[in-house]
Parts: C-alpha cells; sequence; structure tokens
C-alpha cells in the first residue's frame, strides 16, 4: 500500500465501491429481539430496491416489509457518508435465527454478494481512508472491552487520540526532513547547510523527549491486557482460599493436602472499572514430586512477570517473602489465618503484610482496595493518549532508535538525512500510511463477522 492515506471526518471524499457487496449478521450470534444485518459495496442500491421496493431517505430510519419474509427498519447510507465509504445499509428486523437466516440468504441470492470476512466492514474503512489503524485497533478493543476504563481508553483510540498524536509528530518529521534535504541542495554553501542542519536539530530534540516519555509509559497496554496480580507463599498458607475469596466463588481445590495446586488458576476481576486478574500458583517449597516441581516453575515464571505479587504466609507461621525469585516483581505481603492466632500469641497486627482471613473475611475488603488503587494507577487520564499494543511499541522504538542516531552529529549529513527517512517510514506504519500489508490480516482478524 502507498502512502495515500487520508481521514475524512465529514465523509465528503471520494471512496472505493469495491466490485463485491459483501453482507453479514452484525449484532452477534442467540436469539435476541433485534438483529442488525450489514450490506456494504457497489450492489447495495440494488439489494434494497429488490428487498424493500424503493431507497429510503439516505440515513432515516424507514419501517419497510423485507422481501416476503419480515417487517424491519431499513437505513440507507450512500457513498462516501458511511462508515466503509461505500454504499451501505443496515437492516433491523426481529432477531429469530430463521428470520435472520431468510433475510441473509435472500441478500445472497442476488449477483455479487458474498458473505463478509471477518472484521471486512472495518478493512473497507480503513482502505477507504474512514479509519487510520490505530482507530481500527481502538473500535476493536471497544468491541471487546470488559471494564469501565478499557471502554474509555478504547474509545479515545477510536476517536483518533493516537493518530493525532502520531501524525503530528509525523509533520514534525517531515519538517525536520525538509530543513535536511534543503541543506543538502545547497550543500556547496557551508553556512548554509549548517543552518539547516540545526534547525533540524532543534525540531528533532523535542520530539525524542516527547517519545521517550511516550514510551516509558505502560499504562496502556497494562488497562488493555489487565492488571496481573500472582498469588505465590508456601504450601498450605491459603492461597487458593484467597483466590476463592477475592472471586467470591469456588476458582480453585482447597485442601489441607500440601500440593494441590499444580497449575497457574485465573480469574477476571473488575475493580473500580480496572481490569485485574488475579492468578493462583504452586505453592513454593523443597523438594515434592516432578509434577509439582513443574507447578512451581511455573509459579515463578508467572510470579517474576507480575504487575503485583501478593505473597501469602501462614500468620502462626509467617514465612519470609523470597524476593530473590520473583525478579523486580512488586511484592505485597499477607498474614492469612489471622483467625487462628490464640490469644497468647503474638496479635495478627505485628506480622508483616496486611493480616487477612480468608474464612472470616477479615482484611480482604485492604485487599481489594490495595489491588483496585495499584490497577487504577494505571489507568487514570493524563491527557494524551498512551500505547495500548506491543505493535505500535516495536514501531515506535524503531523510530526512536533512528531519532537518536540522528543526534549523533559524527554522522554525515547524507546519513542523519537518511535516518529520518527512517524514523518517518516507522511512524507511518503506525497509522497505515505506508507498508502494512505485511500487519493487516492479523489485525483485522480479532473482529468478528459483521464489524
Amino acid at each position: 500500500m502507498n502512502d495515500t492515506f487520508f481521514h475524512h471526518e465529514s465523509g465528503e471524499a471520494p471512496a472505493s465501491q469495491s466490485g463485491e457487496t459483501i453482507v453479514a449478521h452484525a449484532s452477534g450470534a442467540g436469539v435476541s429481539a433485534v438483529a442488525v444485518i450489514r450490506i456494504s459495496g457497489s450492489s447495495t442500491r440494488t439489494v434494497l430496491e429488490h428487498l424493500t421496493g424503493t431507497l429510503p431517505v439516505p440515513r432515516e430510519a424507514t419501517l419497510r416489509r423485507i422481501g416476503e419474509i419480515d417487517r424491519g427498519l431499513v437505513l440507507w447510507f450512500p457513498a462516501p457518508a458511511s462508515f466503509t465509504g461505500e454504499d451501505m445499509a443496515e437492516l433491523q428486523v426481529h432477531g429469530g435465527r430463521a428470520v435472520v437466516q431468510a433475510v441473509v440468504e435472500a441478500v445472497l441470492a442476488l449477483n455479487g454478494v458474498r458473505l463478509a470476512e471477518p472484521g471486512e466492514f472495518a478493512r473497507r474503512a480503513f482502505e477507504n481512508g474512514k479509519l487510520d489503524l490505530t482507530e481500527v485497533e481502538g473500535l476493536a478493543d471497544l468491541v471487546s472491552a470488559e471494564t469501565e476504563a478499557q471502554r474509555r481508553q478504547a474509545l479515545a483510540q477510536a476517536d483518533g487520540g493516537l493518530r493525532r498524536l502520531y501524525e503530528g509528530w509525523r509533520a514534525e518529521l517531515l519538517n525536520a526532513q525538509s530543513l535536511m534535504e534543503a541543506g543538502l541542495d545547497f550543500s556547496d554553501e557551508a553556512d548554509v547547510a549548517a543552518d539547516a542542519a540545526r534547525l533540524a536539530g532543534e525540531a528533532v530534540e523535542p520530539l525524542l523527549h516527547a517519545l521517550e516519555a511516550h514510551l516509558a509509559d505502560h499504562r496502556g497496554e497494562r488497562l488493555r491486557d489487565g492488571f496481573r496480580v500472582v498469588i505465590a507463599g508456601p504450601p498450605n498458607a491459603g492461597k487458593s482460599s484467597i483466590l476463592n475469596a477475592l472471586a467470591k466463588r469456588d476458582v480453585a481445590i482447597v485442601s489441607e493436602e500440601a500440593g494441590t495446586t499444580r497449575d497457574v488458576i485465573e480469574v477476571h476481576l473488575d475493580l473500580g472499572g480496572a481490569p485485574v486478574i488475579v492468578a493462583d500458583t504452586a505453592g513454593l517449597r523443597e523438594g515434592g514430586g516432578g509434577v509439582e516441581a513443574e507447578g512451581m516453575r511455573r509459579a515463578v515464571l508467572c510470579a517474576s512477570s507480575a504487575d503485583l505479587v501478593l505473597w501469602i504466609a501462614d500468620s502462626r507461621d509467617p514465612v519470609p517473602v523470597q524476593r530473590a525469585r520473583f525478579g523486580d516483581a512488586p511484592i505485597l505481603a499477607v498474614a492469612n489465618k489471622a483467625d487462628l492466632v490464640s490469644e497468647g500469641a503474638s496479635k495478627p497486627g505485628s506480622q508483616p503484610g496486611i493480616a487477612v482471613s480468608a474464612k472470616t473475611g477479615q482484611g480482604l475488603e485492604e485487599i481489594i482496595g490495595e489491588l483496585g488503587r495499584r490497577a487504577a494507577e494505571g489507568s487514570e487520564d493524563r491527557g494524551a493518549s498512551p500505547i495500548t499494543r506491543t505493535r505500535h511499541r516495536v514501531e515506535l522504538v524503531s523510530v526512536r532508535d533512528a531519532l537518536k542516531r540522528f543526534v549523533n552529529h559524527d554522522l554525515d549529513a547524507e546519513l542523519r538525512a537518511e535516518e529520518l527517512r527512517i524514523a518517518a517510514h516507522h511512524l507511518g506504519r503506525l497509522t497505515g500510511r505506508i507498508d502494512v500489508e505485511d500487519i493487516l490480516g492479523a489485525i483485522f482478524s480479532e473482529f468478528c463477522i459483521g464489524k
């Protein structure tokens, strides 16, 4: 794909009509009161005239009989003012399986119409300049958002938050490129070339600082993927009981037998709108059989990459936190079974960390509050849209590295100019301006059919 991406706010720019018209049930599987069927492509007008008799007024919901199948609302969106940029229609019919199937089959019976592939409506919107790749990805995240914070982040990206940021950076890069190219054109005039290079450097330095700050911010990826909490500790400390208490259901088997948990068990929680993934792991101890040893290996591996480790120990015999096993992962110590500490023994409050009882519920609200607070640290609104995907980070690292090489004044002017071209190339790949055919399939495959 060449450098021909344009973003249309009003839909007035010309759009291409695909040779094939596509149709799909867009409102999900299962019986429902209303189902939405989408149609897009050059034969959409013909389909509507065939099924409903005449075209309705554009962008007005009109009640029509749809063949001999059903009565429903018909919406007609002539190109280019539609989601895909092509002629497009939506039929809102009753949601019974028989009704949906009959309508879709009636549309497919017309020449030049076929079923849509996953994400094909969004892909046509991208190809017709209605969305850039970051907006497409934001739309995919919006469809799959499970918490309020995820919804807000996805909506901001779908509305062009990242596009505006990256396009602004690209404009600054193009300005620096033009200065360097001008300096090369006047290389025989040393003063002119030096001034051009100096101005280009002054333009790049704040951009490089902004880019490095952007890369240092991991809150978008954390929010999209979930704040990962790993429960670790010695056997029989009540780790699985804590997991069940947090999940408010029996997720893990609880037994007095040591080594019951052999694999990683996960639950997904919504704490104040922030997604939190809590994983229970095998108890850590010396010895154990081969299967238990593998469980402990997985526990350490999982905990070492967690956003937070909950170290669960027995209040009556607290085992010290094994910090060396978990790398740089933050650790929150929890003293469980506080209800079993006798009156004459040391009080639960004297034990390290938060004193809790999975049995009585003591201290659980404190743990939940702490998890919610830490997870929310990655989801608060700080203005600029954060990085949300590994694809973004990979391209931005390439941009940063090229700009770092550019500010190395030991390079010749021609090589410094080339570094700016490399940086602009990778920034263009983020929004879909250039050279993205290799990633389109992966992006659009995330969508369901009908989107």
